[in-house]
């Protein structure tokens, strides 16, 4: 099968992966990089249209849109890793670089990567596969579902491990339709080998993205695990014990359930969609000692670990080339862009999603960084009143930290967290900065170290 029919369209690392690319092309990302470019304009129209139905209605479209990316469990047997590889690679520009990053999804160091002007190679993908009959408040029966069909999928792929992930939380509308599905590269293999080989300048450097956020599960076999609940709003402990918070939840959503009857965890692997999966390190480690390239190993704990850290090295990049370096702009999970973040000079702060621990980070990096001129907000909508989903007064009060003037960028505030065109309005509103600045060169590698050193160990990120 084309990786295409399977690879989640709307997924941090899809998404991530062709932010990046599309910037190494030398173009911004509209609609999530989701269409192709001569249907965008269409899409502004459809979007608002959507935006002006009734909530249900809203939700069946949101619900609908992603179960069209879903397969059916009968063709589990015939994705291949190394097809899903090449889909990865066939994205980027064929050209040399000075470095390449493999390994964890992260939208701060997407930035980093543009700076850099690098290809990210992802360690995770996430299969969205068609199921029906199992209610989201009821995890256990989608471990039994995923225990019938993951087998096939596994045996035709013995380079990945499946990471099975149920979070009635944050994703309810989706997994109403289909399970999430996440495959993690055990190793490199022969795709990305040779795009390595290929593309990276002789003793050039690999990024191992080594985030090591991890997560409660259940092991079904040797490459098969359960995690019910993911990162976000509700804590590891509401997903396992309940609290006031979730049984309210549950309530206004109508569950017969007042906390979830979670399948008992056996042990903690990384976290399905941010987490890294260290088996892949000493492969790594094999081909850069094999090819004479350098492995620099950038560990972090939790997925906005980095986030402050980029800021605050564009923030200095940009003093550097004599910029204001004075306009924040808040991202929001795969709501992101790398190119009008430069051409408008605006430092990149990246949060995970709109929940209330992203919303602390901003307000922590906020109080001990200096003031910035401008602060502009994207929010993503994922469809639900979730645990720790802050309101929307909340994040519009950050923009009040601003010393002249800040907003939200692209959010129609009556209908957050439904308010579905915001992926298409997002990169539309940013574009409206009215500031423009020439588009940099690359980073050097040696310009990166001496940043880093600059900015000193006040950030919880290692580099070895």
């Amino acid at each position: 099968m084309n990786p295409s029919a399977y690879i989640a369209g709307f997924d941090s690392a899809s998404a991530m992966l062709r932010a990046t690319a599309s910037f190494l092309r030398g173009r911004d990302f509209p609609v999530l990089g989701s269409v192709p470019r001569v249907l965008v304009p269409v899409m502004r129209p459809v979007a608002a249209a959507v935006n002006m139905l009734p909530e249900r209605a809203r939700e069946s479209v949101y619900v609908w849109s992603g179960a069209n990316e879903a397969i059916q469990p009968s063709k589990l047997g015939g994705v291949r890793a190394e097809e899903i590889s090449r889909w990865a690679t066939g994205s980027y520009p064929n050209r040399r670089y000075q470095a390449v990053a493999i390994g964890a999804s992260n939208g701060a160091l997407v930035h980093l990567y543009a700076a850099l002007g690098i290809p990210w190679l992802p360690q995770t993908i996430l299969i969205p596969v068609r199921r029906d009959g199992v209610h989201p408040d009821e995890p256990k029966d989608d471990l039994e579902w995923g225990k019938e069909h993951a087998p096939a999928l596994l045996e035709a792929n013995p380079d990945l491990a499946l990471h099975h992930m149920h979070d009635a939380n944050q994703d309810r509308l989706m997994i109403r339709r289909m399970a999430y599905f996440r495959v993690k590269r055990l190793r490199l293999g022969e795709t990305y080998e040779r795009f390595i080989a290929r593309s990276l300048d002789p003793g050039g450097t690999i990024f191992l993205v080594d985030c090591r956020s991890t997560w409660p599960t259940t092991r079904i076999s040797d490459r098969h695990v359960f995690q019910h609940g993911a990162l976000g709003g509700a804590t590891q402990e509401e997903f396992f014990q309940g609290s006031e918070r979730v049984e309210d939840y549950l309530k206004r959503y109508g569950s017969q359930r007042r906390r979830w009857d979670s399948p008992e965890p056996d042990g903690e692997s990384p976290e399905a969609e941010w987490g890294f999966e260290p088996a892949l390190f000493d492969d790594v480690e094999r081909f850069a000692r094999e090819h004479g390239y350098r492995l620099r190993r950038v560990i972090f704990e939790e997925p906005e670990s980095t986030s402050a850290l980029v800021a605050d090295l564009y923030r200095l990049w940009y003093a550097e080339r004599g910029l204001p370096a004075n306009r924040l702009l808040v991202e929001s999970f795969v709501l992101t862009e790398p190119y009008w973040a430069l051409r408008t000079g605006s430092v990149p702060l990246w949060t995970e999603f709109g929940t209330e621990p992203s919303l602390d980070s901003v307000e922590d990096y906020l109080n001990g960084a200096e003031p910035y001129d401008e602060i502009h907000v994207m929010l993503f909508s994922h469809g639900v009143e979730s645990v720790g989903l802050p309101s929307i007064e909340r994040w519009r009060s950050i923009t009040d930290l601003s010393r002249k003037r800040g907003g939200l960028v692209g959010v129609d505030e009556g209908r957050f967290p439904k308010d579905f065109a915001t992926f298409v309005r997002y990169h539309t509103e940013v574009k409206k900065i009215p500031a423009r600045y020439p588009m940099p060169g690359p980073l050097t590698l040696h310009r990166l170290d001496a940043l880093l050193r600059e900015v000193g160990n006040r950030y919880p990120v290692r580099w070895e």
